[in-house]
């Protein structure tokens, strides 16, 4: 497990040759997440089930306390009127906070050592447990479960097709088990063509020079300086990123501004394999972007085979005390793929996070509004998660009116944006999206969305046509929102160099002052107000989604950032 070893209390079961049956615990009665999807994509294809001695490894969610003063903490410290405004919490206080009952730490530690598990880690926050088992063992202690090996595009991975149960003396102690079910998403970076023949003159694609243009940064706006600041991306799937390809791509397109050519940290096994275009694409961007900033990666290695990558991540962070202030993360599950219990506790993970005062920005996807079909054949939108969280800022994609010019900006189609089913309307967001609900001409018809829902995303930045160094090779035309999540990442690290410089605390969770600065009229940001993004092709829709306008929308949110103005915002918060 990744993670800062001296707050980590490591945990070792012993095997004990005692195994107490299932049945003793009268397993039958309890299904911990009875709503999750159990299909299969069909990207993924069955190569036989695990033999007993196989291993896996499990992640146990423990029931956490106080969440409810949990969540007012968030907002206290985030909101730019409260007197604990930017007192952040740290990772021991945060842990006395949310550490699960004496009770529910004996009662799952009693049950682990009985089934006979072994080396089992727990995090800082004594909320999840790590543990790996013998297949048959896991079958044996999670009734129900079966576990098969799948493949994909060169990728294995374990899961149960089948529903596992918990003993009912757990209900009160476990929100669920990691490593069961949740077949992760494939990366939807792409390459668009572009025509030929160009006129002189006319950049050839987006590079650093070009974010740089359109954005208003100045050779000058660089970081380096404030000894405490720092910012950190994250890469799954066995997407690595090459350090020879960060060195070129600064060589090749870092001109003109001071910039580092390596990240300071790489936290988890960085693999050997081919570079991914993504993880290549988020390095690059947000050490462009914000330049000459300390950067970390945090690496979730490997195949992954028995564990979530996503839930790898937040264990990290639950475990690690000193972090980067700014995190952007390019992943994503459609919502309704997930159980509601899981969706819960990423939320609570979420919002731990940004009572540290950290900056969580995951890009809203690159799918549209979304599509999937219902009862009856009929269509709804699709939400993705943890977009559609209220806890974290989702950033939405554009394009420049003119592919080849540096001009003003409009929705890009794929651009991920709509309004959550799992949680409600944040009130920080209300007085904003009520105004597009009420004012837009355009909207889809009601039954396609959950107007109450949380809406998304709240801002964006360019995501169409970069310039990428990946396994030695500069490629051009790569677009996603995975591409303009770490470019408002870097923008937003190089606001905290400046707050941290003047003493003032870091951003942490940016949406209440965001939102609050919008409402007054000056968020430093360029409104997006032409183009739509895609949704479900059928007969009503046609396959238009929502439509960006003045002010906020739920395809570009609130726009993307004019630096100097946005500074000038942010730091007199």
């Amino acid at each position: 497990m990744s993670g800062d070893r001296s707050h980590a209390s490591v945990m070792l079961l012993g095997l004990l040759g005692l195994y107490l049956s299932s049945s003793s615990y009268g397993v039958s009665g309890w299904t911990p997440e009875p709503d999750q999807s159990l299909q299969v994509p069909p990207s993924w294809t069955p190569v036989g089930r695990l033999g007993p001695e196989e291993p896996v490894v499990l992640t146990f969610a423990l029931k956490q306390q106080k969440l409810d003063q949990l969540k007012e903490l968030v907002l206290a410290v985030s909101n730019p009127t409260s007197p604990h405004y930017g007192k952040y919490l740290t990772l021991d206080e945060v842990a006395t906070l949310v550490r699960p009952s004496v009770l529910t730490l004996r009662t799952v530690n009693k049950w682990l050592v009985a089934a006979g598990a072994r080396d089992c880690r727990t995090v800082a926050t004594q909320d999840f447990l790590e543990c790996r088992f013998t297949a048959g063992l896991a079958e044996q202690l999670l009734a129900g479960a079966e576990f098969h090996r799948y493949e994909a595009g060169g990728q294995r991975l374990v899961r149960s097709p089948r529903p596992y149960r918990l003993p009912e003396s757990l209900a009160p102690h476990v929100d669920f088990v990691g490593g069961l079910h949740r077949f992760p998403s494939p990366s939807t970076v792409q390459q668009r063509a572009r025509g030929q023949g160009l006129v002189e003159g006319l950049h050839l694609g987006v590079t650093p020079a070009v974010i740089r243009e359109r954005y208003n940064l100045t050779t000058l706006d660089v970081g380096g300086t404030a000894a405490n600041n720092s910012q950190a991306c994250a890469q799954f799937l066995e997407q690595y990123f090459h350090a020879t390809d960060l060195a070129k791509f600064m060589r090749l397109f870092g001109r003109g501004f001071r910039h580092q050519a390596a990240v300071e940290r790489v936290v988890g096994p960085q693999g050997r394999g081919w570079a991914g275009l993504e993880a290549s694409l988020d390095v690059q961007y947000l050490m462009s972007t914000g330049a000459n900033i300390s950067t970390w990666v945090f690496s979730n290695p490997g195949r992954h085979e028995a564990q979530e990558p996503f839930l790898q991540w937040l264990l990290a962070l639950s475990n690690t005390s000193a972090l980067p202030w700014v995190h952007t993360v390019s992943y994503g599950d459609d919502e309704d793929s997930l159980s509601s219990v899981y969706l819960d506790r990423v939320n609570a993970e979420l919002m731990k996070a940004g009572a540290r005062g950290l900056t969580l920005l995951f890009a809203s996807g690159d799918s549209g509004a979304g599509c999937r079909t219902v009862a009856s054949g009929t269509h709804v939108f699709r939400p993705s998660f943890p977009a559609s969280s209220p806890y974290i800022t989702a950033v939405g994609g554009t394009s420049f009116r003119n592919p080849f010019l540096v001009t003003d900006e409009v929705a890009d189609y794929i651009s991920g944006g709509g309004f959550s089913n799992a949680f409600p309307r944040p009130s920080y967001q209300e007085e904003a999206v009520s105004k597009f609900l009420h004012s837009s001409t355009r909207l889809p018809p009601s039954s396609y969305f959950n107007a109450t829902g949380r809406a998304y995303p709240d801002v964006a930045a360019l995501s169409d046509g970069y310039w990428v160094v990946s396994n030695g090779l500069p490629i051009p035309w790569v677009s996603g929102t995975s591409a303009s999540t770490p470019v408002f990442g870097g923008i937003l690290s190089l606001v905290n160099e400046r707050r941290l410089l003047s003493g003032r605390p870091p951003l942490g969770f940016l949406n209440p002052l965001l939102y609050q600065l919008a409402a007054k009229g000056g968020p430093g940001l360029f409104d997006v107000t032409n183009g739509c993004h895609l949704s479900c092709l059928d007969e009503t829709v046609q396959g238009q989604g929502f439509c960006s306008g003045p002010g906020w929308d739920p395809v570009t949110g609130w726009g993307t950032p004019n630096y100097p103005a946005l500074l000038k915002a942010l730091l007199l918060a």
